[in-house]
């Protein structure tokens, strides 16, 4: 269900067409909560690798994207989630080089680095659970004294 304010939803991840529909709403949803050019491709590109994951790994799942706030500052924050065979390592999964099949080896790690705030649960047989949240910057005001 989405909100009026276009960046709560939960959207299936079962194909690469998904995919796709993952990355245009986070991006949507990051510029909606006043997120730069560069902070946007950085959460894009964290979504992207964190829904491939639940794709090929997990076998499907879902992204839960709520806003989250802080202050005055506003977030975003995506949960991905799925019931697939779970990760048995995750000190080793996290580490730089690090690959379960044809990848570089740079997914959770790399998108560990491009989001301020990442947290992962994972039950062997069970399936993960990947949360990461991003914090839009807040613009800041020319001096406006005389």
């Amino acid at each position: 269900m989405e909100t009026a304010a276009g960046v709560e939803v939960c959207l299936p991840i079962r194909s690469d067409m998904d995919l796709v529909w993952v990355r245009q709403h986070v991006r949507q949803a990051a510029g909606r909560l006043g997120f730069g050019l560069v902070d946007q491709t950085k959460l894009v590109t964290a979504a992207s690798e964190l829904a491939r994951n639940t794709l090929v790994h997990g076998g499907g799942g879902q992204m839960q994207a709520s806003r989250v706030v802080d202050g005055q500052v506003h977030g975003l924050r995506l949960a991905f989630s799925d019931e697939g065979p779970g990760i048995t390592d995750l000190e080793r999964a996290l580490s730089d080089g690090y690959t379960s099949g044809d990848g570089l080896g740079m997914g959770l790690g790399g998108a560990r680095r491009l989001v301020h705030e990442f947290a992962i649960d994972s039950t062997p047989g069970a399936g993960t659970t990947v949360t990461v949240t991003s914090w839009a910057t807040r613009p800041v005001r020319p001096y406006e004294g005389a």
